[in-house]
């Protein structure tokens, strides 16, 4: 049955059993490999994206529930890497092997877009689903408040522009 969705502003349309888990769509016919596969029971975040502007899990979400709606994926957040999260993400180096970083970014833009300047609890409140191996908690944390700091004008750092050294 075909399904019709816009993805990253492009409308899509895939033939696919309605109840096949949106994730699998996004990554298996679509060819979008950002999002990820974590523990399949919606429970770890790795598969956020935005449907219709709020964080939601892929996993478990069958297709047919995103007929007709906005879906973005980490490839559609910014193309280029414009987007603040993007920006702070970088700029603090937060990830360490990076697998759940398409999640916590998506969660923490839809975080930011709804609270521009999120106080700590607000950030975990939001982002205690996203799960992460490698515990980089306190980093993403930092990059919440940096991309907030971006967003409100704050200039990002290019990692590029980064010496290394101590001066």
């Amino acid at each position: 049955m075909p399904i019709t969705l816009k993805v990253n502003g492009k409308s899509r349309t895939v033939d696919v059993p309605p109840e096949m888990p949106l994730l699998w769509v996004l990554r298996d016919e679509l060819d979008l490999k950002g999002t990820k596969f974590g523990c399949g029971v919606s429970r770890c975040g790795a598969c956020t994206v935005h449907v219709n502007g709020v964080a939601q899990r892929t996993c478990t979400m069958p297709v047919s529930r995103a007929a007709g709606a906005e879906v973005t994926t980490i490839e559609g957040l910014s193309p280029d890497g414009a987007h603040a999260v993007q920006q702070a993400w970088e700029e603090l180096d937060v990830p360490q092997c990076g697998y759940c970083q398409a999640g916590q970014m998506m969660a923490a833009a839809s975080l930011l877009a709804k609270t521009p300047n999120p106080t700590d609890a607000q950030i975990d409140d939001a982002l205690n689903t996203n799960l992460c191996r490698c515990a980089t908690y306190l980093r993403i944390r930092a990059a919440v408040h940096r991309a907030a700091e971006i967003k409100a004008g704050g200039a990002a750092v290019p990692a590029s522009g980064k010496s290394g050294k101590e001066d």
